[in-house]
């Protein structure tokens, strides 16, 4: 492409041209293992893998998505997951969205379940409140901040739906587990989380 000319990639890890993330440092980030059978990560928090994160949230790099989503394939694919999974991806506030203009786990989720045959349902949840970013924050810290945060947009789907929640980085489970929580007051009883990275 044209654009990759005038523009060219390199790897956020080493610096080598033409990707963001190379093949090189792709192996170097070690794979995570399920916790517990419910919360699954694809990788650590590690390497080109953190870097491509960081860089979507807090650089605005929206062209970084395709190369997380074709990394985090690459050890997804390897699972055996059923295909009557329906992905929800963790919303962000409205005011956050704007500002960023995007929401990373939206587009990624999205990817992610036409790639993987599931069903993506993006609003399900609805984030009904707005909250300083948990980046920092510390454990009773990151509860308290997220305590309220979510609703669930009512008759979308059937409680004993198997639902998979994603979001881009698990660092002590605030997200998931106030969403979990969430959606269990709902109703709903079949609720696993996969996150890119832990």
């Amino acid at each position: 492409m044209i654009l990759d000319f005038l523009f060219p990639k390199y790897c956020l890890e080493c610096g080598k041209a033409e990707k963001y993330i190379c093949n090189k440092c792709y192996c170097k980030v070690s794979p995570c293992n399920i916790v517990n059978g419910k919360n699954l990560s694809i990788f650590k928090y590690e390497g080109v893998i953190r870097k491509a994160i960081i860089s979507l949230k807090y650089k605005f790099a929206y062209d970084l998505t395709d190369e997380l989503v074709d990394a985090s394939l690459k050890q997804l694919k390897k699972l055996k997951r059923s295909k009557n999974t329906i992905l929800i991806p963790i919303p962000l506030h409205k005011y956050r969205k704007n500002w960023r203009g995007f929401n990373q786990t939206e587009i990624i989720g999205e990817k992610l379940a036409k790639a993987m045959n599931w069903r993506y349902v993006p609003d399900l949840l609805l984030r009904t409140k707005s909250t300083v970013p948990q980046v920092g924050l510390k454990g009773a810290v990151r509860r308290n901040n997220l305590s309220g945060v979510f609703s669930v947009s009512p008759n979308i789907l059937d409680t004993t739906s198997h639902i998979l929640l994603f979001d881009d980085v698990y660092t002590t489970g605030s997200t998931i587990n106030e969403a979990k929580k969430v959606l269990t007051e709902a109703g709903f009883i079949n609720i696993k989380s996969l996150t890119i990275a832990r």
